[in-house]
């Protein structure tokens, strides 16, 4: 894949940034720092709760924390540089590992958004078909739901990458963004880039029309089941067991459709470059939140978790004593 550097006269991209905001250098630093930490300590901290309490083995949760796993790589796939870039203006990036961070990036991207269709998916059999929902979601099948997703994100990223990675790079070499994204980088491309952009905008398309067409279908389906409850404390709860997934998928789908879904992919950069800033920093930062840590479920097991480590404490302190 990266033979091509022999045939390119580009050996490193450099990475622009924000360049509006060169000044505030530091300052950036600390709040995309801060809120790299919040996220994934936020994110680990699902992961770890699910798979330590046992009253959080179930699909919806293990789909919760595949998912927290997969923005924990995803936002590593950029943030990281992205704090260079604030704190010490190490702009270049060289050619392997930009066409690397790219494909990661959406690689991982997709992989998200199928994993948000498959939990459109659970909440419908959930609430549409709740006696047949422990019979249908096996783990057998969670697993193989969850393959799934990677197989589809991993197939669907590898193809445009591929072909962008064999264009020719002549110069210039700088990328008007903070992270190797797919438009900017054919842009600096000086082969004919058609073919490659149109390939990318039908991964694009599917990666998040899919899911969406999945997601809208669900919730049509899961609204009408709701609205035939009998009782107002009845249907309070099931809406809001969707609340939070709905919210997530505004954020995420509405930037993302946004930034992507357009057959010409070098446009609007600058505005491109902030609706980035919504996948890569804030739903990361608040997903967790809106998710699963307003859930009372998890608040049990949270207090659980710290009545176990605090009884061990008093335990410890009472053997040393």
């Amino acid at each position: 894949m990266w033979d091509v550097r022999n045939r390119t006269v580009v050996q490193e991209f450099i990475l622009e940034g924000f360049p509006a905001v060169q000044h505030l250098g530091k300052i950036l630093f600390l709040v995309h720092l801060l809120a790299y930490l919040a996220s994934i300590m936020g994110n680990t901290l699902i992961i770890t709760i699910t798979w330590a309490d046992h009253r959080l083995h179930t699909p919806m949760y293990f789909f919760l924390s595949t998912f927290s796993f997969v923005e924990c790589c995803f936002i590593t796939t950029v943030i990281p540089k992205l704090l260079a870039i604030f704190l010490s203006g190490k702009q270049a990036i060289s050619f392997a590992t930009c066409f690397t961070q790219a494909f990661f990036f959406l690689f991982l991207g997709s992989t998200a958004f199928f994993l948000m269709a498959v939990l459109s998916l659970d909440r419908y059999l959930a609430i549409c078909k709740p006696l047949r929902y422990s019979s249908i979601m096996s783990s057998r099948v969670c697993s193989l739901l969850v393959t799934a997703c990677f197989t589809l994100g991993f197939v669907l990223a590898v193809a445009p990458v591929v072909h962008l990675s064999q264009l020719s790079f002549c110069g210039p070499n700088v990328i008007p963004h903070f992270f190797c994204d797919f438009g900017p980088l054919a842009k600096l491309s000086c082969s004919d880039t058609r073919c490659v952009e149109m390939l990318f905008f039908s991964v694009a398309f599917l990666s998040i029309f899919i899911p969406i067409l999945v997601t809208v279908i669900v919730y049509s389906s899961i609204v009408v089941t709701i609205v035939r409850l009998p009782s107002a404390k009845e249907r309070q709860k099931a809406f809001s067991t969707c609340s939070s997934h709905l919210i997530v998928l505004s954020l995420i789908y509405g930037s993302c459709l946004f930034i992507y879904v357009k057959p010409k992919q070098t446009s609007r950069v600058d505005f491109n470059r902030q609706a980035a800033l919504v996948n890569t920093v804030l739903s990361p930062v608040l997903n967790p939140v809106i998710y699963t840590l307003r859930n009372k479920q998890v608040h049990q097991a949270l207090r659980g978790a710290l009545f176990y480590e605090i009884q061990k404490c008093v335990v410890s302190s009472s053997l040393i004593m």
